[in-house]
């Protein structure tokens, strides 16, 4: 003969089974989310301080800067007496743009001869906003009366021309 079942006796395990399964569902779909931390992207063409360091107001030349920092990213549009080295880390957010942490732009002004003049560092306090414009240019010949819209594709397509040439010859089947 078996022992007859309790049935108070399984309920916590049962108990435990559930809530141990409902805690794995719901931790699933949070293993994309920012919870354990997305990495890091350095962007663009940072400017070592250490490396800044090194150079001199007054002795050190464009060749330099280049052969100490690199290319710069911009250099000023009518000028050449500014060299732009500028520099972000992002980090991605799921289903948004990726998030810019820590922007920071190193100008290195040089004079005439091509010495350097003075360098100069902005970050993110010194950023201003810039307002977007939501407005949009009118294109005249854009509006269509109801009238246009209903009936306006009728008469534009017609047969191709080789059907045109040939009467009494059908359209081969797909």
């Amino acid at each position: 003969m078996t022992a007859p079942v309790n049935p108070l006796a399984s309920r916590p395990a049962a108990r435990w089974r559930a809530a141990l399964v409902a805690v794995t569902l719901l931790s699933v779909p949070l293993g994309g989310c920012a919870l354990f931390g997305a990495p890091e992207e350095p962007r663009g063409n940072r400017a070592d301080p250490e490396l800044l360091k090194e150079l001199t107001p007054g002795v050190s030349s464009r060749a330099d800067v280049s052969a100490l920092l690199g290319s710069p990213s911009a250099t000023a549009t009518f000028d050449q007496r500014e060299w732009y080295y500028i520099s972000a880390t992002t980090h991605t957010r799921p289903g948004q743009l990726p998030g810019v942490d820590n922007q920071r732009v190193v100008v290195v002004r040089f004079n005439d001869r091509g010495v350097v003049e003075g360098i100069e560092q902005k970050g993110e306090a010194d950023m201003r906003n810039v307002a977007m414009v939501d407005r949009t240019t009118p294109v005249p010949g854009n509006e269509r009366s109801v009238l246009q819209a209903l009936f306006g594709n009728i008469g534009r397509f017609g047969p191709t021309p080789t059907q045109a040439a040939t009467p009494g010859v059908a359209a081969p089947s797909p």
